[in-house]
């Protein structure tokens, strides 16, 4: 992926055009399915495919074991099958870790474009894994002036490796390291929450910390957020559907966090132009990820990719 040179906002791009897809009804996506063979662990199907001029589709099957990484294996892995929606053969087989971590991080960046404030300046992130760095670098898209960066995770050298890295990406910003939740959000114009996602989280995250014009982006589920941040809020979702199914299953999005009711938007219908985004007031969503997002990056991967001659050809 390196070498095809794919920037930030290219992916960014790409996400919203497939959200809009699926907000004016272009394209058949169910909600992620998946099994939980260990504590913790999940294993996700996610099809979809986007019809119209856009007309891709594909399927990804993604892993998370939080215990991975304590045995030098990583937390996500996968693979991302794009397939030729005329006929149904895969054209493309590639690695989903990354794809994930992308397409991820674009979907913030997304939600920041339509619901943060312009003048935002001052962003905390808890968690320092994958998944905040591609985050971050969405936020560096979304917003000029950002110019302090709080970095808060449970393993100070964990931390300041994640600062030594992406420090140069914005050189302009202070970072400052955190392994305190508290001192690190207090008075942040954006969190995001970039933990790992577990069945009986603490939710460590308190309304009282935050202020009232805070924009919260949670992508690591229920984990880290605690409910009263959601409570009152204008409260967005990436897929509506797929938010209530995983309500529904028992799992997650339980005691407190908001019913199908008090959902006020999902992205789909946001970038569609159905539902007015906000950039006042309190306002959190939770992006869990979908399958759009995917088949959307990687047949932006897949383009690139043929066009350069890159990867390799294999006869099935």
């Amino acid at each position: 992926m390196d070498r095809l040179e794919i920037s930030m906002a290219e992916f960014m791009d790409a996400v919203e055009t497939g959200f809009a897809a699926l907000g004016k009804g272009l394209g058949s996506m169910p909600a992620k399915i998946g099994v939980h063979p260990r504590e913790d662990s999940f294993i996700h199907a996610m099809p979809c495919h986007l019809g119209g001029r856009i007309d891709r589709a594909g399927v990804k099957c993604i892993a998370g074991y939080p215990a991975n990484p304590a045995k030098g294996l990583p937390y996500i892995s996968g693979v991302m099958v794009v397939n030729d929606p005329e006929t149904g053969l895969p054209l493309a087989i590639m690695d989903a870790a990354r794809l994930t971590a992308w397409r991820t991080g674009a979907a913030s960046g997304v939600y920041a474009r339509h619901f943060g404030a312009p003048e935002t300046s001052r962003l905390a992130i808890v968690g320092t894994g994958v998944q905040a760095r591609t985050n971050l670098l969405a936020m560096k898209e979304v917003f000029p002036e950002l110019n302090e960066i709080r970095c808060c995770g449970l393993r100070a050298p964990s931390v300041q490796r994640f600062i030594d890295e992406m420090a140069p990406q914005l050189p302009g910003a202070v970072f400052s390291l955190h392994t305190d939740i508290e001192t690190a959000v207090r008075d942040a114009d954006v969190l995001i929450t970039c933990t790992p996602m577990i069945e009986e989280p603490d939710r460590p995250v308190r309304r009282k910390w935050l202020k009232d014009d805070c924009l919260v982006i949670a992508v690591d589920y229920d984990a880290c957020v605690n409910e009263d941040v959601f409570a009152g809020a204008h409260f967005t979702c990436d897929h509506r559907e797929q938010y209530v199914r995983t309500q529904e299953a028992g799992t997650y999005f339980r005691n407190g966090y908001p019913l199908p009711e008090e959902i006020d938007a999902d992205m789909c219908e946001v970038c569609a132009g159905g539902k007015r985004a906000l950039r006042k007031g309190r306002r959190g969503a939770v992006l869990m990820g979908i399958a759009a997002h995917d088949v959307m990056a990687s047949a932006l991967i897949y383009e690139r990719a043929a066009k350069a001659g890159a990867g390799t050809l294999v006869e099935l």
